[in-house]
């Protein structure tokens, strides 16, 4: 017997409680990075992934679907160190706590883009990122400073192209490592060092192209809060093209390769000379069409002081050509009222009552003929109903019955006789067969079965 406590309560049903467990994990634990070793991998027809993820002391099950894996470079294998990144869940079916995963990478470099999602969120979150903040770069620096190796490959770049494109521009290197432990506060030093003791206007920062791990002091969060505290604007130019750092957010402008940011830095001497040489032309072809607008100017006062015989001349034939138009227009005007008035002709023909009534007449006709139709066709369905009714009725008449070798017993007072004690000896029946009726006297009745003929 249940206790009289737990008889007032409601009682969740196994399903509604996996529900409710589901509920809570997946929105205790809205996405989480989990590094270990994969085994049990399985690959179903469906294309979705199934595994375990473990470590020393415990394991976990994993399912990643097949919308999510197909962007996944390689497949895993057994035995693999993975980073897995996914939310918290619950089989309901069998009450498993689950991992539904949303991207797999190798655990090594896992460790570096977990640090630098989270340095990216965290900065972003304080508004280091914001369009809002960046400065334009000046279409014209007096000054450039560079931030980067004095021996790589980015400072030859950048001198290379500032060289090509406007030589007169000055360049200051401020020196500094770009590749180890060491680099991110070389770095951030280089850059307060060209806010404090340079004229620059505008600061290129980066070096060459590498490994996520060779660019790393790019993405510490010491060089992105000088990127952000520097008064000079800033072009960031790490690595290649595809490279993303930190420093890229931060910076007020980013190029994908130190010698992007040297193009962008500097305008080209080239371009330059152009826009003079078509300005040059511009103004040569502006004071051309002023000075011919002045000698047709004066060519016109000129023609304006004429003989006044000429004038009149002028005037009596402008009247003679007003007086062409005026009959011109008038023929016109009415031909065109003899096309309005023919119009209105043709138009009133189709609306005469003899053409409505022999419409409607025609109309009537069309629609007696569907009268008729529709009457035949529904004279045809009904008689076929008729038919099928009447067939009906001779299967369950009682003439049909009898017809089959039964027959209607009944006394002499009309009554259908059912049983035997419905008569008695020395009554006359009449017993009504499928031809005929044939008249007897009864000499005797007994019971029966009711079912077999005695």
């Amino acid at each position: 017997m249940p206790s009289p406590n737990m008889s007032h309560r409601h009682a969740l049903s196994v399903s509604e409680l996996n529900h409710q467990v589901r509920h809570l994990l997946e929105v205790s634990f809205l996405q989480v990075y989990v590094e270990g070793e994969l085994s049990s991998f399985s690959r179903p027809s469906s294309g979705h992934w199934y595994f375990t993820l473990k470590d020393a002391k415990a394991q976990v099950r994993c399912a990643m679907f097949r919308g999510r894996n197909q962007s996944v470079r390689s497949i895993p294998r057994e035995g693999d160190q993975i980073l897995i990144r996914a939310k918290v869940s619950l089989y309901e079916g069998r009450g498993d706590y689950q991992l539904l995963v949303d991207d797999i990478e190798p655990a090594g470099l896992g460790a570096l883009q977990r640090a630098f999602e989270e340095l990216k969120r965290k900065l972003e979150a304080e508004g280091l990122f914001a369009t809002a903040r960046k400065r334009p770069i000046p279409a014209v620096p007096n000054h450039i400073g560079v931030v980067t190796s004095p021996t790589g490959a980015a400072i030859h770049d950048i001198l290379t192209v500032l060289a090509r494109r406007f030589p007169s521009i000055p360049v200051t290197l401020f020196p500094t490592a770009v590749q180890g432990k060491a680099a991110a506060g070389d770095i951030a030093a280089a850059i307060a060092l060209a806010n404090t003791q340079s004229d620059c206007d505008v600061l290129i920062v980066g070096r060459g192209g590498g490994s996520l791990e060779d660019l790393w002091p790019f993405n510490e969060e010491i060089v992105a809060r000088a990127i952000y505290d520097s008064r000079i604007p800033v072009i960031s130019a790490v690595g290649h093209e595809v490279d993303f750092t930190i420093a890229d957010f931060v910076a007020d402008l980013r190029a994908p390769t130190p010698s992007a940011a040297a193009e962008k830095a500097s305008p080209n001497r080239q371009d330059w000379l152009d826009s003079l040489t078509r300005t040059e032309e511009r103004l040569y072809t502006l004071l051309l069409r002023q000075l011919r607008e002045r000698q047709q100017r004066v060519e016109q006062m000129r023609q304006r002081l004429r003989d006044p015989r000429q004038q009149l001349q002028e005037r009596a034939q402008r009247l003679d050509e007003l007086e062409m138009r005026l009959q011109q227009g008038i023929t016109t005007r009415l031909q065109q009222e003899q096309r309005h008035l023919t119009q209105v002709d043709l138009r009133l023909g189709n609306q005469s009552p003899a053409r409505r009534v022999d419409t409607a007449n025609e109309k009537v006709i069309q629609l007696q003929q569907r009268l008729e139709r529709v009457m035949q066709s529904r004279l045809e369905r009904t008689g076929q109903r008729l038919q099928l009714a009447a067939q009906t009725l001779h299967v369950v008449s009682p003439l049909a019955t009898l017809g089959r070798g039964y027959a209607i017993v009944s006394s002499d007072h009309h009554a259908v006789v059912r049983h035997h004690d419905e008569v008695a000896p020395g009554e006359r029946i009449q017993t009504r067969l499928g031809q005929g009726t044939v008249t007897s006297v009864v000499e005797s009745t007994a019971p029966g079965t009711g079912n077999t003929p005695p």
